[in-house]
């Protein structure tokens, strides 16, 4: 099997001002097509650094993907490592400079032509990539059969080069082994009881198979990961080695080859016809955006609403003044009351509500940092639910909650 390693190259990644997407959507990409990513670095614009770990990847891969420091600045080094690494030299393209001068003049950004010309500055035996949604053409080397690319650091940049041209020309240039992998989602079992109880299958497994434990949330993603030489075998073998499972923790198992949760749902809520709305406060519209976020979504999602201010909820979902009174904002009855009202609002078969705090401060009725109460009601049954969730950052709390809430209603619908 092919192996590939990925360099990051940037200072605004290690100070955590920048989120690294590329490492991520690269290696899916590779896995895909038979090529194993062994190492992920995360680098300095330092030219000593880039070329030390250029030699470190060259030793241990058959593929080096570069991303970053590529741009117009003097604190982008990355062709310099390159050139030196290679004992090549940077020479100015004017091929280059006319498609950069195309590239810009259809942004109306003709301006910035002399500033980018140092980007048209390519090594001398490098293979061209054009980017054609940025300034940075991408270059490749190939050095005792292996290949290294020099990619720039702007995802929308990053994404069609990888797809339209990276994976296209590597499926030319190597005969790859088939990679599959088939994910099976468990609930209401802890990782280290489900290891247990698996335990005899998981070693008996065959070489070419191997096992992941994913925890994600309070659910377990089980990863099982085959490789072979014809897709159709390899489909098949993890087919029949997931079959003893079913007895084992199929009464736990809310999917046997989904890895989303909200295409899990997304799957039930269509093979059942039914429609969903939500009333959300203190996941701030997290739940729409994972409900909606899987194509296809109109034909089931009938809308939502963020009655985030505590009037809002009486106002605009008709939650009962009194009930607020009596048992304040932050409570299964006002849950309750809002996934009524919204589905009543919605026309939807079924209605999701949440109101909690999500910090860093306490609610305005005194309920601790990390409680959440949800419900669901699902035609006239509506059920309230209790999260207590201290020590989360908000976003996590959001996300993590918006997860469990996806979760419990799948639950609900395997009863």
């Amino acid at each position: 099997m092919k192996t590939a390693t990925i360099i990051t190259i940037g200072d605004e990644i290690l100070s955590g001002n920048t989120v690294d997407t590329n490492s991520n959507f690269i290696a899916r990409e590779l896995k895909d097509i038979g090529i194993k990513v062994q190492q992920i670095f995360t680098i300095s614009d330092e030219v000593s650094e880039i070329e030390n770990f250029l030699k470190t990847a060259l030793e241990n891969s058959d593929l080096v993907i570069t991303t970053g420091g590529l741009g117009p600045t003097k604190d982008d080094k990355t062709k310099k490592a390159y050139a030196e690494f290679f004992h090549d030299e940077l020479v100015f393209s004017e091929e280059l400079y006319e498609k950069l001068g195309k590239y810009l003049e259809k942004r109306g950004r003709l301006e910035l032509l002399e500033r980018n010309r140092n980007q048209c500055e390519v090594l001398s035996k490098a293979t061209i990539f054009d980017n054609h949604y940025g300034t940075a053409p991408c270059q490749m080397v190939e050095q005792n059969g292996k290949f290294i690319f020099c990619l720039p650091g702007v995802p929308f940049e990053v994404k069609p080069l990888i797809k339209d041209q990276i994976i296209p020309f590597l499926k030319q240039q190597w005969e790859l082994s088939f990679i599959h992998t088939r994910i099976i989602s468990v609930v209401g079992v802890p990782e280290s009881l489900l290891s247990d109880t698996i335990e005899d299958w998981e070693l008996a497994l065959p070489a070419n198979v191997s096992l992941s434990y994913l925890p994600v949330g309070t659910r377990v993603k089980l990863r099982l990961t085959g490789t072979g030489d014809n897709q159709a075998i390899l489909e098949e073998q993890l087919e029949q080695l997931i079959q003893p499972l079913k007895s084992l923790i199929g009464d736990h198992v809310i999917a046997w080859s989904e890895d989303a949760i909200e295409n899990i749902l997304a799957s039930i809520l269509f093979d059942k016809g039914l429609t969903v709305s939500t009333a959300e406060s203190c996941t701030t519209g997290q739940l729409a955006r994972l409900l909606t976020s899987v194509s296809g979504s109109s034909s089931y999602y009938r809308g939502g609403i963020i009655p985030y201010f505590t009037e809002m909820k009486s106002q605009l979902l008709n939650v009962s003044e009194d009930t607020i009174k009596e048992h304040t904002v932050v409570s299964k009855e006002v849950a309750i009351e809002m996934a009524k009202s919204c589905q009543k609002l919605f026309s939807s078969d079924i209605a999701i509500s949440t109101t909690g705090v999500s910090g860093p401060n306490k609610g305005e009725d005194g309920k601790d940092v990390g409680t959440v109460y949800y419900a669901i009601s699902i035609g006239d049954e509506v059920r309230a639910f209790h999260l207590f969730l201290p020590g989360f950052e908000r976003n996590d709390f959001v996300n993590f909650v918006s997860q469990k809430i996806i979760e419990t209603l799948i639950v609900w619908f395997e009863e």
